[in-house]
């Protein structure tokens, strides 16, 4: 199995170098026999685009892309998966909330349970997660029971950056949402096709 990690950025020039570090020497499960790893700079006015140039000169499995204006975090997705090799796409956020030591457990999961979508969740049990604003908690929490209801699948995490998708699930997807609101239309769509191809694991915030 080979791995396709997309990285939307945007003004994240603090960060990327060290994400990037930590991507090149994440340890992955045997079963996966390459990665590639590409970055989308969604027209960054910081320093992002050439930190991350100059990292990928010495890091061959590393690509760069770079969108003419800014589209937002949905359209760097899109255009990353669309130039991805890999049999499994995951999506990995820039600014390093989301920790990447949790992708091998992503990976491992999808296996054992031989799903094509794997969804993070920084609210399962037995996380710890530090405090955040309580109004934007709230809103994920309702927004996902209500999307739970509504499509009879009990979800936790709605708004979680980390999304792993099989390249067979994403092939029959037409998504069409440039910014945020395209994590919530790739999981609504992929579990309209098949509800118990999906299952969600636990990661740290």
């Amino acid at each position: 199995m080979v791995l396709s990690i997309v990285i939307p950025v945007y003004n994240e020039e603090e960060r990327i170098v060290s994400l990037l570090e930590k991507l090149v020497s994440l340890s992955l499960p045997v079963f996966i026999k390459d990665i590639e790893i590409i970055l989308v700079d969604d027209f960054s006015n910081d320093r992002s685009l050439q930190r991350a140039r100059d990292f990928a000169e010495t890091n061959p499995v590393i690509s760069i892309m770079s969108l003419p204006v800014n589209m937002g975090k949905g359209a760097a997705v899109k255009a990353g998966f669309a130039a991805a090799k890999g049999d499994v796409f995951l999506v990995q956020d820039a600014d390093l909330e989301l920790t990447p030591e949790d992708i091998p457990s992503m990976l491992i999961t999808m296996r054992e349970l031989n799903v094509q979508f794997i969804n993070g969740s920084r609210y399962m049990p037995g996380i710890n997660r530090p405090v955040s604003s309580y109004s934007r908690y709230l809103a994920n929490r309702f927004f996902t029971f209500i999307s739970s209801v509504l499509i009879n699948v009990k979800l936790t995490d709605m708004a979680c950056g980390y999304k792993l998708i099989h390249r067979d699930l994403y092939k029959q997807l037409s998504l069409h949402e440039n910014r945020f609101g395209f994590e919530a239309e790739l999981i609504l769509k992929a579990l309209r096709i098949k509800r118990n191809n999906v299952a969600e694991v636990p990661v740290r915030y």
